[in-house]
């Protein structure tokens, strides 16, 4: 997992081509007038998904994991926590949906992280993560994640 400002992107972009052309996407798009939805960058190796919605208590929310794809979390305005484990050997509570390409686990053992306006996660396939917490109260928040494919 990483967390860092988005002024600080850039240093990413070599991990791989893929994750190159993600920073790319972020950087040099206008996400003022963008609206909820599913953006094309490169097929299903690259696509964003634009999210608008309020944050929840933490008991609303679930820990998820994927295979297939890289998260790229974008926070475009708003503030929200996410909880943060690593898989090892924690057994999904809904087994891996290879259509949706996610696995649902028990928040047991985790850290908190904010992300909030002008910073990114990046979170990898042994990354289990739980986006939606609200900070100190529920609020609107506008996110890109773009998802990138090993």
């Amino acid at each position: 997992m990483v967390l860092d400002k988005i002024k600080n992107i850039g240093q990413y972009s070599l991990l791989s081509e893929r994750i190159g052309q993600a920073i790319g996407y972020i950087c040099n798009t206008d996400f003022s007038d963008l609206k909820v939805g599913k953006y094309d960058i490169d097929g299903e190796k690259l696509f964003a998904l634009v999210n608008e919605y309020k944050t929840k208590d933490i008991c609303e929310c679930e820990m998820e994991a994927h295979e297939k794809y890289i998260d790229l979390q974008y926070m475009y305005y708003g503030c929200e926590m996410i909880a943060c484990s690593i898989l090892t050997d924690q057994k999904p509570v809904k087994s891996y949906d290879a259509e949706g390409d996610y696995a649902l686990y028990n928040p047991i053992d985790y850290s908190m992280i904010k992300l909030e306006n002008g910073t990114f996660a990046l979170f990898f396939p042994d990354d289990i993560h739980m986006p939606g917490i609200m900070h100190k109260e529920p609020e609107n928040i506008k996110k890109i994640v773009v998802k990138i494919l090993i």
